[in-house]
């Protein structure tokens, strides 16, 4: 399944030069693998609450263009990769019809005292898993 979310970019966000900030995009990924897990029906609030966490364990981002001010962009999310206790979400960024940022998540399911944990049934829903040809 693949999830696309939209936001528009705002001054706040840029640097000098007029484009956002590399840092930005973290919390631009962020908040659509957040949107990702609620559309697949992954409850995170509930996983929180029990005293678990999904945990970032690596980013690798590729920048292809800047997006400035204004710019409407669509972040699409889709897992790539799911094992007992973690996986990958992969994730681009564009505006119209052009790549801004490509992205590989590796996350991991832990326990309360932060250890890898193998993800309870009832979180281990269908859209965590990949389906070969959304890649």
């Amino acid at each position: 399944m693949v999830c696309k979310c939209t936001l528009q970019v705002r001054t706040y966000e840029c640097d000098s030069y007029g484009h956002v900030n590399n840092a930005n995009y973290l919390n631009y990924l962020e908040f659509a693998r957040y949107e990702f897990l609620k559309t697949i029906g992954f409850d995170y609030p509930a996983v929180i609450k029990a005293g678990y966490g999904v945990f970032v364990a690596r980013i690798e981002i590729d920048y292809k263009r800047p997006a400035v001010v204004d710019d409407a962009l669509v972040i699409r999310s889709w897992s790539v990769k799911k094992g007992a206790v973690s996986g990958i979400i992969a994730q681009e960024i564009k505006r119209g019809e052009d790549l801004i940022v490509e992205a590989k998540v590796t996350w991991a399911f832990v326990d309360a005292s932060g250890q890898p944990a193998k993800i309870p049934p009832s979180w281990d829903v269908p859209g965590l898993k990949p389906k070969d040809n959304e890649y």
